[in-house]
C-alpha cells in the first residue's frame, strides 16, 4: 500500500509511511515507521499466514469431506473460510514487499496478488454478513424460512454465488488501478488512480461503508432480534448461545473498528488535512499495529464459526484419525461418531431449530 493506499486500506504500497508527502512535495524524514515497518509487518504477516492457513484449510478440508451433511450454513463457512484463504495467499508477497522495499513480482502478480487480497477481504466480510442474516431467519422466523432444510443447501449455494459477485464488484476499482510502477531505484506495486479524480477518496470511503458499517448494523439489528428469541426458548444452551452472539459482536468490534478508524484519518489525509509530518509518521505506524490485528481476525473465523460446535469437533478429530491413523488413534478420547443424524457439519450453539 501506499502505506496510506496500497496495503494499507486495502492494497499494499509502502511509500506514505516512508518518508515523501508526494501530494506536498516535501520530503518527511519517517525513518523509523521504515525500519520498524520492514521488521513488524513481515513477521506478523507471516504469523497470521501459518495460522489462519492452518486453521481455515481444516475448515475447507472437513466441510468438503462431509459435503453430504452440508445445509445453508455449511456452505456459508465453506465460502467464508475460502474467502479467508484467498486473503491469507497475498500475505506472503506483502511480507517480501515490506521486508524489501520493493515489489520484484512483476505486473501480473501485482494485479493477481491484489485480486486475491481484494477479493477474499470483502468475500469475508459479505459471507459474515450472509451468515449473520441466515441466523436471523432460522432462529426468529423459523417457520417462515425461505431456507427450509430442503432447499438450505441449494439456496447457500445460490446466495454464495452472489456475495462472491459483490465482492467482485466492491473489488474492481482497486483491481483496475493496482500496477507496478518504475521507480529511480525501485519498483512498487500500488493502485495509481486517474489524476483529478475522487477514486481514492472513494475508496477510503467505500471501505468504511462496507467494512465497518454495514457488517455491524447487520449484526446489531439481527443480534438484537435473536437474543430475545434464544431467550424465550426452553432450551439448556440459550444462556451459551447468547454469550456467543455476544462474543462475535465483540470480537468483530474490537478488531475491524481501529483499522477504519485509522484509514478515515487517512481519509482525512488525502483530501487536505493532517498533513504534518508528524501526523504522517503516527498514521503510519498506526497502520502498522492496526492493519495487523484487522488482519488476524481471520484466524479467529474458524474458532468463532465453527470450531464452537460439538459435531465439528468430532468432524475434525475423525478426519484427522483417517489422514493421520498413526498421530491421532492413541491421543484422541473424543468419540468421532456423528450424533443428530444428518444434520449439519456446524453444530453451533446458535442452532436451536430444526431447520439448521
Amino acid at each position: 500500500m501506499d502505506y496510506f493506499t496500497d496495503n494499507s486500506s486495502f492494497y499494499i504500497n509502502f511509500d506514505d509511511y516512508y518518508g515523501y508527502d508526494e501530494e506536498q512535495g516535501t520530503p518527511c524524514n519517517n525513518g523509523n515507521v521504515k525500519d520498524f515497518g520492514r521488521v513488524f509487518l513481515p513477521t506478523l504477516y507471516s504469523i497470521v499466514f501459518i495460522v489462519g492457513f492452518i486453521g481455515n484449510g481444516l475448515v475447507a478440508y472437513v466441510l468438503i469431506k462431509y459435503r453430504e451433511r452440508s445445509n445453508m450454513m455449511d456452505v456459508c463457512l465453506l465460502n467464508l473460510a475460502m474467502s479467508d484463504l484467498l486473503f491469507l495467499i497475498s500475505l506472503p508477497f506483502w511480507a517480501h514487499y515490506a521486508a524489501m522495499n520493493q515489489w520484484t513480482f512483476g505486473n501480473f502478480m501485482c494485479k493477481a496478488v491484489t485480486s486475491f487480497y481484494m477479493l477474499g477481504f470483502y468475500g469475508s466480510i459479505f459471507f459474515m454478513i450472509l451468515m449473520t442474516v441466515d441466523r436471523y431467519v432460522v432462529i426468529v422466523h423459523a417457520h417462515a424460512s425461505l431456507f427450509s432444510q430442503h432447499h438450505s443447501a441449494k439456496a447457500g449455494m445460490g446466495l454464495a454465488g452472489f456475495m462472491w459477485l459483490l465482492s467482485l464488484m466492491a473489488s474492481l476499482p482497486t483491481m483496475i488501478f493496482s500496477e507496478e510502477k518504475k521507480e529511480s531505484n525501485r519498483s512498487t506495486c500500488k493502485s495509481e488512480y486517474p489524476p483529478d479524480t475522487y477514486w481514492r477518496q472513494f475508496s477510503y470511503i467505500e471501505l468504511n461503508i462496507i467494512s465497518l458499517i454495514l457488517p455491524l448494523s447487520v449484526m446489531v439489528f439481527c443480534y438484537s432480534q435473536i437474543i430475545p428469541t434464544l431467550y424465550h426458548m426452553r432450551s439448556q444452551k440459550k444462556h451459551k448461545s447468547i454469550r456467543l452472539i455476544i462474543v462475535l459482536i465483540i470480537v468483530f468490534f474490537v478488531f475491524w473498528t481501529p483499522y477504519n478508524v485509522v484509514t478515515f484519518l487517512f481519509l482525512l489525509h488525502h483530501t487536505g488535512h493532517l498533513q504534518s509530518c508528524e501526523w504522517q509518521q503516527n498514521l503510519g505506524l498506526s497502520m502498522q499495529w492496526v492493519e495487523t490485528i484487522a488482519f488476524s481476525h481471520c484466524c479467529l473465523n474458524p474458532i468463532i464459526y465453527a470450531f464452537v460446535g460439538q459435531k465439528f469437533r468430532r468432524l475434525v478429530v475423525k478426519a484427522l484419525k483417517q489422514s493421520f491413523p498413526g498421530c491421532f488413534n492413541k491421543c484422541t478420547t473424543l468419540s468421532t461418531k456423528p450424533s443428530g443424524g444428518g444434520g449439519s457439519v456446524y453444530s453451533g450453539s446458535t442452532g436451536t431449530t430444526n431447520n439448521e
